[in-house]
């Protein structure tokens, strides 16, 4: 009974409304980031989006390791990406100002995909040598900045909510500009939004976002990215519940 009621929740008063302000996130992003400072308007909108799907479709949220950030510095994040939820977690719950690389598929969203490219988040091209430099070029002047990346080093969602593998290009992106790396481990999305289950339905579930130590550079070159790499890999795989621990293959990799 409660599945059901929890269902005409979300078709009569969540989709509306999420809907809604879907459309005005997009267009307070593109308008504030023509106008003003786009550090701050390709941030907090989104920011304040992120927040209301967690909580206007009242799934607990618990957050942990907020503590081991320094706030003056610039970070490279990598998580797992166990659904589409992984998205309004970060974005409402890290607490961090920071850029997403994502897939270059996503720019044709209609305003989304406009909003994005407004507020300079990195869209990853890999399509030739030349646009992977471009990309890595563009995020590497981000961080110059100051800012922050978000990245998935999985390039694509679980289908069974177990890790895949990891690519290096974060890494060799933290590498070269010698930041650290802060592995963060996401727990419940995929419960909450299974990518082999039901595509219309979001399924109740507590979220729990648990931010790990940063992993400093040591040294610079081909070393220092494998130990980032495997080190950032063991502490999400460690943050996981024991029913998606170990590494399983996806397909879209």
């Amino acid at each position: 009974m409660m599945k059901y009621l929890y269902r005409l929740y979300q078709l009569l008063i969540c989709l509306p409304l999420l809907l809604v302000a879907t459309i005005i996130t997009a267009l307070v992003t593109i308008v504030g980031c023509h106008l003003g400072n786009g550090h701050f308007w390709g941030y907090y909108p989104g920011k304040c989006w992120g927040w209301l799907w967690i909580k206007l479709l009242l799934l607990p949220i618990k957050v942990e390791g907020r503590e081991h950030l320094d706030p003056h510095q610039s970070y490279v994040f990598v998580a797992n990406h166990q659904g589409a939820f992984d998205i309004f977690l970060i974005y409402g719950f890290l607490g961090r100002n920071f850029k997403w690389m994502m897939k270059k598929g996503l720019r044709r969203i209609p305003l989304v995909g406009a909003a994005c490219a407004a507020a300079h988040h990195i869209f990853v091209d890999r399509s030739g040598p030349s646009k992977i430099k471009a990309t890595y070029d563009n995020a590497r002047n981000i961080l110059k900045e100051g800012m922050s990346v978000v990245v998935f080093p999985e390039g694509a969602r679980t289908f069974s909510g177990h890790m895949g593998v990891f690519f290096r290009g974060a890494f060799m992106l933290a590498d070269e500009l010698q930041l650290p790396v802060v592995p963060i481990t996401i727990n419940g999305s995929f419960d909450v939004k299974p990518r082999t289950r039901d595509f219309f339905w979001v399924f109740w579930h507590p979220l729990k976002l648990t931010i790990h130590q940063p992993i400093p550079p040591a040294g610079q070159g081909a070393e220092n990215i494998k130990q980032q790499m495997q080190q950032s890999y063991d502490a999400v795989m460690s943050g996981l519940v024991p029913a998606y621990q170990g590494y399983e293959r996806n397909p879209d990799q």
